[in-house]
This record gives structure tokens, sequence and C-alpha cells, in this order.
């Protein structure tokens, strides 16, 4: 139901607006209208988890990045997120991850954070009937030319898979997306932006997901992760500018990739170059748009 869909997205966003305060469930329900009791049981059925583990999630996953990337004590980050001291946030951390937060302060390690939740998709704007193309902001796709520096990529490169849907009937999302947001420390602020893509084996377009890394990393790779590394080189980028995420995501992801798989790069002075490299996706709706990268070199 679309209004429990917009409802339940409210109160995750107020969640993490409110971690390292004490989030009720009174609290959120008078943000959005229910009754806590609704809100509760709303909340389990569409999250899959109840509001209580959620928060226990999102917290650690918070102190978590604090620990790895500041140097504040943690017994004040324990206290900032909840935890009613140093030991009850090394309780949590060992039975989480298997490490307290010292060891891992010292050797940051691939962990599985607890993400933040998306609830409120496209097609429930489309399922209500409310579903109308904003033809002021839409655009034709375009193209232009970026080179990208020597990289490695850590990630998982599934040949069965030809998008992102299919990509996560396979695997399990979040578990991938803790493991890549705990890596985050690590990834090439060039590449990060690249989170997933496609690639070509033996002919066939396969889909993978993951995260860029510098050409001279030598540290970890998580389980059931691998490594590669692309050289340095040219990219087409098919691409469409900011856009309305719920209103017009189908119809600009559909005109950006038509133009993408059909384009002769000959017209620019190019061939493609698939087989060194790989073809990225860039989709942040309302900040640079979507954009589809294929490799490509000189004629």
């Amino acid at each position: 139901m679309y209004e429990w869909n917009e409802a339940i997205q409210k109160m995750i966003d107020w969640i993490e607006s409110n971690l390292t305060e004490n989030p009720s469930l009174l609290d959120m329900s008078k943000q959005i209208g229910y009754s806590p009791y609704y809100c509760s049981t709303q909340f389990h059925e569409i999250v899959g988890l109840t509001i209580k583990s959620y928060v226990a999630g999102r917290r650690l996953a918070m102190a978590t990045l604090e620990i790895r990337d500041t140097k504040e004590r943690i017994l004040d980050i324990a206290i900032k997120y909840g935890y009613s001291s140093h030991e009850a946030l090394t309780r949590a951390f060992v039975n989480a991850y298997g490490c307290t937060p010292s060891v891992y302060r010292r050797k940051p390690v691939p962990l599985s954070l607890s993400n933040k939740q998306v609830v409120l998709f496209p097609h429930h704007y489309i399922d209500k009937g409310d579903y109308e193309m904003t033809k002021t902001i839409l655009t034709d796709a375009n193209v232009r030319v970026e080179y990208i520096p020597a990289h490695k990529y850590i990630g998982i490169w599934d040949v069965n898979a030809t998008n992102y849907c299919d990509f996560w009937k396979n695997h399990d999302c979040d578990e991938i997306c803790g493991i890549i947001d705990s890596m985050s420390h690590v990834s090439d602020p060039i590449i990060t932006c690249h989170t997933a893509g496609w690639f070509y084996e033996e002919g066939k377009r396969g889909y993978f997901y993951g995260f860029g890394v510098p050409a001279d990393y030598s540290g970890v790779i998580p389980k059931d992760f691998e490594v590669k590394e692309f050289p340095g080189g040219y990219y087409l980028v098919f691409y469409h500018p900011p856009f309305d995420y719920l209103k017009d995501c189908g119809e600009v992801m559909n005109r950006v990739e038509e133009m993408a798989w059909n384009f002769d790069p000959s017209s620019k002075g190019y061939k493609w170059n698939e087989q060194e490299c790989q073809c990225y996706q860039r989709h942040y709706p309302e900040v640079i748009g979507y954009e589809v990268l294929r490799p490509v070199k000189k004629i």
C-alpha cells in the first residue's frame, strides 16, 4: 500500500536525523500521524525489522564509522549513540563483528554495516496512479567524453545478471552494501561514484557492483569480492541532468541507456574498448542525474 511505504520512509528519514537522540516510537508516530501500534506493525511488515532492531543497527553502524574515521574517545562515541558505557558498545560491537572497537580502530577490516533502508520507489507512484511525466524538466540524453585514470576495482561480477534488479536477485543487498560502506575509507574519490555497471565476458554482458580503489591499493579484499585492475582511458558518457527520481526515473534511464547501447562511437572519432575496461553507471538523480560510461579508444 503506497501510503504506508511513504509513511515508513518518513519514519526512516526521521530516525536518521535523530540517531544521536533517543528516537521513541511515540515521537515517530507523531511525525506521521498514525498510532504507535500501527507504526510498529507496519514498520516490521515493510522493513522486515522491528523499529528497535533497526535503530540499534543504524546506531552501531554510525558509531563504527566514527570509530574508524575520527580520534574521538570510544566512550564519547558510545554515549553519543545511546550506549550506557564503553563496555556496552564493546559488547554490541563484538556480538555484531567479532572484534572490539579498539582492535577495529587500529586495523579496520570489512564489516557488514546496517544500511539506511529505502522503501519508497518510483513504482509506488505508478501504482497509485499519480505518475505524470514532467516534460518541462526531461530532456534528450546527451554524450560527452571523459578520462578516468588507472584504478583497481573491488566488487562482485555476475555474468548471469544484466541489470541492477537482476543482480540483487542473486545477492544480499544489505550485506554487500554494508561491506562497501565499511570500506569507504580506502575508496578512490575519483572512482567512488561508480558503484555499478556492466562488463563483457566471452561476448556476454554481465553486471557488477562494488567500489573503486587507487591503482596502488594492496589492502584487504572482502570475502566473496574480488579485485580487478583497469588502465586509464577515455569514456563516452551518456547522460541526463538531474531529475525527479520518483516521477521520472524509469523514463530517464530508458533514454540514456537507449542512446548508450545504440551509439556509433566512430561519429566521435572512437571505437569501443570494453575488452580492457568496463562500463560504469552513475545514478544520483537529484545531484548529477543519470549517466552510463562506456570505454573507448581513439581511432
